[in-house]
């Protein structure tokens, strides 16, 4: 595979990548992606970060942490974030969610949209409901704003390796990213 050797030379901190205080992840490597629905920036690249997670296969764990960043509208796109985790659908329903937000119908503005649009996966509106409602919800939501403060993300889509290096904007293909992340992920922490 075309990522068994990464080059230190090849990234640079400040240019490729920032080191900040971060996230403490349960497991490591990981690359988590910051991201939000509404973002038209997140909703171009999600392609490029699928092909990236596919060429890394089971070498980094991916994971995603939804934004709201105090927008109702980015708020109930977290929640659907939850949603699709809580009912086991985000294999199914993440592009679609992307693609109903940006090509067809727009943002979801009301709680009874983001209900109608689960009870259409198939979920009971009661179990919705229910689960919109829960303390797990709320607490799921904290977390998702938590994660972005520690990880100090000030705009979307970023994406963190092992909760310690926030890769640095900047145009790439899906197989230069999965080598700086390869690489970042194999770094030991410089503190």
């Amino acid at each position: 595979m075309m990522f068994n050797r990464v080059e230190a030379q090849s990234f640079v901190e400040g240019v490729d990548y920032v080191q900040i205080r971060g996230i403490p992840e349960a497991k490591s490597p990981i690359v988590r992606e910051f991201f939000s629905y509404n973002c038209g920036h997140c909703y171009r690249q999600d392609s490029l970060f699928e092909k990236t997670v596919e060429l890394l296969g089971d070498k980094v764990e991916f994971s995603r942490t939804p934004i709201g960043a105090g927008r109702p509208s980015w708020i109930l796109s977290q929640e659907a974030y939850y949603l699709a985790q809580k009912f086991k659908l985000t294999p199914q329903v993440h592009g679609n969610i992307f693609k109903r937000i940006h090509e067809k119908e727009g943002a979801f503005t009301r709680p009874e949209q983001l209900r109608d649009y689960f009870v259409q996966q198939g979920v009971s509106a009661d179990k919705v409901e229910k689960a919109m409602s829960s303390a797990d919800a709320s607490l799921a939501l904290s977390n998702y704003d938590t994660q972005a403060q520690l990880a100090g993300i000030r705009g979307v889509p970023s994406l963190l390796v092992n909760g310690r290096y926030l890769i640095k904007s900047k145009h790439r293909t899906a197989e230069e990213l999965a080598e700086l992340v390869s690489y970042l992920s194999s770094l030991e922490d410089k503190e």
